[in-house]
């Protein structure tokens, strides 16, 4: 009977193709819409993961309290010390500490100009950052202790958009009015910002911006045995006693590996949320597309419906038949919607990868979410169905017969 029941829907929904279709825009615009930010939003937050993987669980981050990128604190009661890695650095279960000072300016090379960040480091700190970010020179060399206006470039600099001319080893640029030479060029690390990154030493960075004691972030490891969170918490500790500061009114963050990827997880989660509400928004609208076009075809098929019944049809019968046909509009709708959403993110990460020179945006087709839609779809047009075809399984057969 059910197989009946289907052949008989869709026959009824062929007859009135162009109206089904209509029907279902609003369900697949947001099935779309839905499938492509959350499978963009997977992406993203499976890509967050492997970098914090990459940081270590055993990373400690100390950085002052602000709103914005590191090294834009401009308070000096906000600005960390050498004084406070000093401290962090004497602190029971840190295994090493670096401090980086990271600050963004013009950069000028043959006749253009672009902006770009700065970082400052140790040249032995350089070394740690491996194990922070996917640090590693592909041509050149690194910088050495004594480089006095020596630099590293970031990947796109020589291989990427950023210069007519790409950058080479033995090139030279001009940071703040200074020459400096071009010694490496840094491997693709797959963000943006440090692949557009310019890296020197920090004393050098200091001298040319005329900074005499500051650090951006401070990176502190944690040794093996200790609890990275009790060992942040002794670090806030003393830094708090250090830096003559009271409890919960610090001016800077400590914050292990795992807070700040449950704290980035959580924002993300939100925002993520409030985006597939919006595009929820066109389910609705699908929804109420379907029950006005079920209401409708009961209208138009109050005879037909007399007929079933006279013939012995049920009401449950009635009611299963309708419900079928609201639940395929939502089924069909979906597997568009599934198909436009999966271009959709996919064309995103092209772009994104082609273009723009970024992995982050990636789509994850994890097939939950693709049978999940699906799902949904159906059942937003079988419920949109639900009081149309109570109505139609209500209907006497007499009078029925008799509507004109």
């Amino acid at each position: 009977m059910i197989k009946d029941f289907l052949v008989l829907s869709v026959n009824n929904l062929k007859r009135r193709r162009l109206r089904s279709w209509l029907t279902m825009i609003g369900i697949f615009i947001g099935i779309a819409a839905v499938v492509s930010l959350i499978s963009l939003g997977q992406g993203l937050q499976n890509y967050i993961d492997d970098q914090f993987q990459q940081l270590g669980s055993d990373k400690i981050i100390i950085q002052p309290r602000l709103l914005g990128p590191p090294g834009s604190a401009t308070s000096e009661s906000l600005i960390l010390r050498e004084k406070d890695l000093k401290v962090i650095e004497n602190v029971r279960g840190v295994k090493w500490v670096m401090g980086m000072l990271v600050k963004q300016g013009s950069v000028q090379f043959k006749d253009e100009t672009t902006i770009s960040y700065y970082f400052g480091a140790n040249p032995e700190d350089l070394e740690l950052l491996s194990e922070i970010q996917s640090y590693k020179i592909l041509n050149g060399r690194d910088l050495k202790k004594g480089d006095k206006y020596k630099v590293l470039v970031g990947y796109n600099h020589a291989f990427g958009d950023i210069w007519d001319n790409s950058m080479e080893i033995g090139n030279s640029i001009e940071i703040e009015g200074q020459e400096f030479k071009v010694v490496g060029i840094i491997d693709k690390i797959g963000n943006p910002i440090d692949d557009a990154a310019i890296y020197m030493t920090k004393d050098v960075l200091k001298e040319i911006l005329n900074i005499k004691d500051e650090e951006s972030q401070i990176i502190a490891k944690t040794d093996e045995g200790f609890d990275p969170q009790e060992v942040a918490d002794n670090i806030e500790r003393k830094l708090r006693k250090s830096r003559g500061e009271k409890e919960d009114q610090e001016t800077f963050n400590v914050q292990t590996s795992e807070q700040l990827l449950e704290t980035f997880s959580n924002i993300f989660a939100v925002v993520q949320g409030v985006l597939v509400g919006i595009a929820g928004i066109s389910l609705l609208v699908g929804g109420i597309g379907i029950m006005n076009t079920m209401y409708t075809s009961v209208l138009e098929r109050t005879k037909e419906i007399g007929t079933m019944k006279a013939i012995g049809a049920k009401n449950s019968h009635v009611l299963l038949l309708f419900l079928l046909e609201s639940g395929l509009l939502g089924l069909v709708g979906g597997l568009i919607g599934v198909s436009i959403g999966i271009g959709l993110a996919k064309g995103a990460e092209y772009i994104a990868l082609i273009y723009i020179g970024t992995p982050l945006l990636q789509a994850s087709l994890d097939p939950i979410i693709m049978f999940g839609a699906l799902g949904f779809a159906f059942v937003i047009g079988a419920l949109s169905g639900l009081a149309p075809a109570y109505q139609a399984s209500k209907l006497k057969p007499v009078d029925a017969l008799r509507y004109e």
